[in-house]
């Protein structure tokens, strides 16, 4: 083993953690800005409640995705100062619009949210999340364009051996960046539609299962009935229409609109792939020699003819690259050496994203339908909404990891598909590694990294899991209110005046 194994093995292990948080905060970013907007708008209490309890959620997610994305910086030094030295003129150009313009408007925006409940008026601190939001998606935007030029390098020029930029505007509108970040993005959405998903099934049945234990102590409604009262609800627990069904619908239409977004982007990236990365579309499809009229392959053994060569190009009769050739033809451009990527990994990657990402987005639509209104025949105002049961509440908790193991199953088809190379026909992965880190050295980082990151996940999963049982702030007694004023905070109802969460 050398020093350039343990390097990528960090690299990897710590990206793959960091990326854990990235989707999350994109998409649940814009569903607590969505909840706080519908809040703003119509002055309902439950959408102030979901607001603060999915807000909570979402700042406990940035901030480990933050102390995360730091280590990302420092590895760029310490085990890879050869690929630094080489792209830093190209890289670093949509690295500092990322941290400059991006990280800043997305964190200073976010501390006025947090500190600015009862400080600012309503439409003022409404401006500050979707300020924040946009923040977020600008910094995958840059961070996604320099991930592209990896893959297919443009608007640049290699002077003493470095690349050096021509072209910024070139770089920032990378066709594979055009069709990555819309890719990823929508990914995001999913991943966080999945999440809502899961908390609200938790929700769902623990009122239920309250309900049916407030039904079965038969002393306590007894009691209750004479003193002509009702036994008392738990904390979270709603009686009639459940609090709940507002955010599991919008994460339903969420996860089922993203996932027809991620769907089409896919095809875009799937034909850039023909184009540009033929070795990664063969070792993902496991085609191993040149094919006219190549079939698509869900499982080995299992065959539909022409359907690769449609989905690439759009012609079932198009000839597909397969690996063996594409090999030989690496061989005459560049010289000898093995420019197949690990093909099982890519291979099966691929399957698994595509496996678990239908599976989150077909269960959004199944829920869609589940939750819908009456039939048509009922009068408008005689429709009640369905109950959600109980055992698709249970699916929805239970299918909480599958969106992300779709997302990373997908970074790792991108990511391995590349390999040898860290720039596309440019620079090999075995010429990037730092040549004064030994093997121990590395070795040391990764075993610190991996018992950090470690302990970090733990207090994740425990903040989380703590915040998600505690459930959102009771609801205030009902009192006669006016909607609040969008111009005049102060002469809102003071029911309604939020205070500093955080």
């Amino acid at each position: 083993m050398e020093a350039l194994d343990l390097a990528r093995w960090q690299f990897g292990v710590t990206t793959v953690y960091h990326f854990l948080f990235v989707p999350l905060t994109i998409g649940l970013g814009v569903f607590v800005a969505g909840l706080q907007t519908a809040w703003y708008r119509t002055g309902k209490e439950h959408y102030l409640r979901l607001t603060k309890f999915f807000g909570k959620l979402f700042l406990i997610n940035f901030a480990m995705g933050v102390v995360t994305g730091i280590v990302q910086e420092f590895q760029f030094g310490m085990n890879w100062s050869e690929y630094s030295i080489f792209v830093g003129d190209v890289f670093g150009a949509p690295l500092a619009l990322e941290a400059l313009l991006a990280f800043f408007l997305e964190s200073t925006f976010i501390g006025l949210w947090i500190f600015g409940w009862d400080r600012l008026p309503r439409r003022v601190h409404l401006a500050t999340i979707w300020a924040a939001v946009i923040g977020s998606n600008l910094s995958a935007y840059f961070i996604l364009a320099a991930n592209a030029w990896m893959k297919h390098p443009v608007g640049y020029e290699v002077v003493d051996g470095k690349a050096r930029m021509t072209d910024l505007w070139a770089v920032l509108t990378n066709s594979t960046a055009l069709a990555q970040v819309p890719h990823v993005i929508a990914g995001a959405f999913v991943v966080a539609g999945g999440f809502v998903l899961a908390v609200c099934g938790y929700h769902l049945l623990r009122e239920r299962h309250a309900a049916s234990a407030a039904a079965t102590a038969t002393t306590a409604t007894a009691a209750a009935a004479a003193t002509g009262g009702t036994a008392p609800a738990p904390r979270g627990v709603s009686r009639g229409v459940s609090i709940w069904r507002t955010p599991m619908r919008a994460a339903l239409v969420m996860t089922a609109i993203a996932g027809a977004l991620v769907a089409g982007s896919g095809d875009m990236s799937a034909k850039l792939l023909y184009e540009q990365q033929p070795m990664k579309l063969a070792s993902a499809e496991g085609l191993r020699h040149d094919t006219a009229g190549a079939p698509f392959s869900p499982v080995p053994g299992l065959e539909v003819p022409m359907l690769l060569s449609f989905l690439a190009t759009d012609d079932p009769n198009a000839v597909v690259q397969g690996v063996e050739d594409v090999q030989a033809r690496y061989e005459e451009q560049f010289g000898p050496g093995d420019y197949r990527p690990n093909l099982p990994v890519v291979f099966w990657s691929f399957r698994v994203m595509i496996v678990f990402g239908l599976s989150t987005v077909g269960l959004s639509v199944l829920g869609l339908w589940l939750t819908r209104r009456r039939r048509r025949g009922t009068p408008v105002a005689a429709r009640t909404p369905r109950e959600i049961p109980a055992w698709f509440a249970r699916i929805c908790l239970l299918a909480l990891p599958l969106p992300t193991i779709a997302m990373i199953s997908g970074w790792l088809l991108s990511e391995i598909g590349r390999q040898p190379w860290t720039v596309q026909g440019e620079l090999l992965t075995a010429a990037s590694v730092s040549p004064g880190v030994s093997l121990a050295e590395v070795a040391v980082s990764l075993a610190v990294f991996t018992v950090l990151y470690g302990a970090l996940a733990l207090a994740e999963a425990i903040l989380l899991t703590r915040h998600v049982k505690t459930g959102p702030e009771p609801a205030a007694p009902a009192a006669p209110r006016t909607p609040p004023s969008r111009d005049d905070d102060e002469s809102a109802d003071a029911r309604l005046q939020p205070t500093l969460m955080y």
